[in-house]
């Protein structure tokens, strides 16, 4: 075109940019910058946005900050594009910034910082980030919305929040959508009520391959390796042809049950049925089969002979594995080839200081706990999330300071000097004796159905919790 003498239009430019976007073509981009600077076409809202999309999507979201601090007009596209940018790269702090500076936002705005928060591991952010949108009566949810907080709530089993979001589903007429009801049935299998689950699935009209790998994942989420088998062959009798997702999702509940030979079959019918090439997600479950029956060195051996690299998670599990059925010397095989992969692993060195003292090697294990030191290693703790009363409380292992966690603690420790930990329940304490807090009482009457690993204290103490 331009060799041709044709000058260039704002359209023209937009569909090199953006086919520079999709081809990942930063050097093509720069050009096309060029070009609108020497043609004077960046005053339009439309060539600045296509700019910001192209920089953020090959990775320079700096260049593509000065784009949009240098455009002459905004409009809402342009700060959305800018957030879009710092999400891609996970840059939350930076795009939270963007959010909060924009001078109107819509639900395209809303919904991408929804989903950045859920798919960047903060799905707690993203659920209050929607409690937020609500509560300015921003009444502008789509389903692109409902599907990322209902992937949120199935995240962390904020199964009150996901009811609440099902309503509204309902209200709104959009469970005709079968992604909807997918996350639907995501959520719910997660949150550990597969019965609603499986009466949203028996309620659509319209079933797909997706519907149906979304209940053999909620099983296979729960170890029923059997009930997994059973809607996979049920789906194969229905005339859906089952894809790579599915299969993931059949051979990780083969992998929950312990189901070897069941997940072989799988796993070779896949290749030679179906003609479906295994990708890394494959080798990863049939890795993990091996390992959780036993078959370790039949597992490193698979590992060591697949037509691809494994990756980090392949070698965590047969890690696992190791110090399950007590094999260390292969675990510590499978841990250096964990810290090779990714260094920065700190969980790893203190899992290879306990294999070393395990296995009586003291001259080993001091050279990884210098490596502790000198990396500064601390145990990250575990947190866990309890909904009460709809509002979502996030409790971290150890954490004292967290209100009104501070108080339960206190409570507990009170329960304990008046009670005798002798592994049965104990005699029921009036917890007016103790003075609890409004604020607490709520949290003592959830925690019968909290896990046990969620508060590390004995079971006698939930037993007499269960007023």
């Amino acid at each position: 075109m331009i060799h041709c003498g044709l000058r260039p239009d704002n359209y023209s430019v937009v569909s090199a940019l953006s086919a520079c976007s999709r081809k990942k073509y930063l050097m093509g981009g720069q050009i096309v910058h060029g070009m609108i600077l020497r043609f004077r076409l960046g005053s339009e809202p439309i060539v600045g946005n296509a700019l910001i999309d192209m920089y953020c999507r090959n990775g320079n979201v700096e260049v593509a900050q000065l784009v949009f601090e240098r455009m002459e007009s905004k409009d809402i596209a342009s700060w959305t594009s800018l957030l879009n940018g710092f999400l891609m790269w996970n840059d939350f702090k930076s795009a939270r910034q963007v959010f909060d500076e924009m001078p109107e936002r819509n639900s395209i705005s809303w919904t991408a910082m929804i989903t950045g928060y859920v798919k960047g591991k903060s799905p707690v952010q993203g659920l209050e980030m929607f409690q937020r949108m609500k509560a300015e009566g921003k009444d502008q949810v789509t389903e692109a919305t409902v599907v990322s907080v209902l992937s949120g709530c199935a995240d962390i089993g904020a199964l009150d929040l996901g009811r609440s979001v099902h309503c509204y589903v309902n209200k709104c007429n959009l469970g005709m959508n079968v992604t909807v009801n997918n996350a639907l049935m995501d959520m719910y299998s997660k949150s550990g009520c597969l019965d609603m689950a499986l009466k949203i699935f028996y309620e659509m009209r319209k079933r797909d391959v997706f519907c149906w790998t979304t209940l053999i994942s909620g099983y296979a989420f729960h170890g029923r390796g059997n009930n997994a088998l059973e809607v996979f062959n049920d789906m194969l009798d229905s005339g859906i042809t089952p894809n790579e997702v599915t299969f993931v999702s059949v051979l990780s509940a083969c992998s929950h049950a312990g189901m070897l030979v069941e997940g072989q079959k799988l796993f070779n019918r896949m290749v030679q049925f179906y003609g479906l090439k295994p990708k890394i997600e494959h080798y990863g479950c049939m890795a993990d089969l091996l390992g959780r029956a036993g078959l370790l060195e039949i597992s490193k051996d698979f590992i060591e002979q697949m037509p691809i690299n494994p990756d980090v998670v392949i070698w965590r599990s047969l890690l696992s594995a190791c110090l399950v059925h007590g094999n260390l010397n292969l675990a510590e095989l499978a841990g250096k080839m964990v810290i090779e992969l990714e260094p920065d692993d700190d969980g790893v060195f203190i899992l290879l200081w306990n294999i070393y003292l395990t296995a009586n090697r003291p001259e080993d294990a001091l050279r990884i706990r210098k490596l502790i030191r000198n990396r500064k290693i601390k145990k990250k703790p575990g947190c866990s999330w309890v909904e009460i009363n709809g509002i979502i409380n996030e409790f971290t292992a150890e954490e004292q300071m967290h209100h009104p966690w501070t108080e339960f603690h206190l409570i507990l420790q009170g329960i304990s000097e008046h009670s005798k930990f002798d592994g049965q329940a104990v005699a029921y304490i009036p917890l007016t004796v103790l003075a609890v807090p409004a604020s607490v009482l709520t949290i003592l009457k959830a925690v019968a159905y909290i896990p046990l690993t969620v508060l590390a204290v004995p079971a006698s103490v939930l037993t007499i919790l269960k007023f």
